[in-house]
């Protein structure tokens, strides 16, 4: 099933996509006292056969009568970050940064400060008094089902609750500038997610899905989640050995080659910018720039 958040008539409701995705259910008609994502997540064991019985009884919105939010608008942490995650990005970010590739021995990890999340048809601020070189990253982003720490990589799965689509906006000269990621990846605005997130029995373990990243129509990413140098279980087990990971935490996990400064010259974003980040099997995240 895939599960979004909406706001019609100023307020907001967890619901059930159609599966043409030209319409949602608002689960309040199940009587379920549910009012935002994290609690559907919390207690999705106990009321998916409910859903599952009761769904189709349920009367449809048409989705452009509402407005699609991030699926968890107010992250109750910084979502978790991965970088250098594709190899031929972590290639042409070496030599955006001048400097010679090293295949990473272990992920480089950081967390992306999230006030609100940007949702589908949302903008991506353009900060630009801060910034002049504004990018843009496709990324799957995992939520996690269940409170957990010290993971074994084959239990991984069995902790996470489904997957949807980030746009990780990076601020480049403010990323080289610092020497980090927290800064330049951190403003307000530059965490698009959406437009659902898509329950994990949707996919394989792993799920080997196509990532791409459309700027103005023209195609920029083209990838695959199985060219991942470190994949789902690694870093989940790894990250849940020191820190306990909490339901509804969201971890993004790199994004491939296609980047606007991986281009010759570089191909950064402007204001006026349509940015349509798409993964398999969940839809397309779409916003932008101003």
């Amino acid at each position: 099933m895939k599960f979004c958040t909406f706001r019609q008539k100023d307020v907001e409701q967890v619901g059930i996509v159609s599966s043409d995705y030209q319409a949602v259910y608002a689960l309040k008609e199940l009587n379920i006292t549910i009012n935002k994502m994290e609690e559907l997540i919390e207690n999705y064991t106990a009321l998916k056969e409910e859903i599952l019985i009761n769904r189709d009884q349920l009367t449809p919105i048409p989705l452009d009568q509402v407005e699609l939010l991030a699926p968890i608008p107010h992250p109750k942490h910084d979502v978790l970050c991965v970088g250098l995650n594709y190899q031929l990005h972590a290639l042409e970010s070496a030599k955006f940064a001048g400097r010679e590739y090293q295949k990473p021995e272990h992920p480089v990890y950081f967390s992306k400060r999230v006030n609100q999340a940007v949702g589908p048809n949302g903008r991506i601020p353009a900060h630009a008094n801060i910034t002049e070189k504004l990018d843009y990253e496709v990324e799957l982003a995992v939520i996690m089902g269940k409170t957990c720490s010290k993971l074994a990589p084959e239990e991984v799965f069995d902790a996470i609750f489904g997957y949807t689509i980030a746009n990780d906006v990076s601020a480049r000269d403010i990323q080289m500038a610092y020497g980090q990621y927290m800064f330049g990846k951190g403003l307000d605005g530059f965490a698009p997610m959406g437009p659902w997130i898509a329950t994990k029995d949707e996919f394989p373990e792993p799920p080997h899905l196509n990532l791409k990243t459309y700027v103005n129509g023209e195609l920029r990413q083209d990838s695959n989640t199985s060219d991942l140098i470190f994949d789902l279980p690694y870093m989940i087990s790894e990250l849940s050995q020191g820190m306990t990971l909490e339901t509804g935490d969201i971890l993004m996990t790199g994004t491939p080659a296609g980047v606007g400064m991986g281009f010759i010259p570089p191909r950064f974003l402007k204001v006026g910018d349509e940015v349509i980040c798409e993964v398999e099997g969940i839809g397309q995240l779409r916003n932008t720039v101003g």
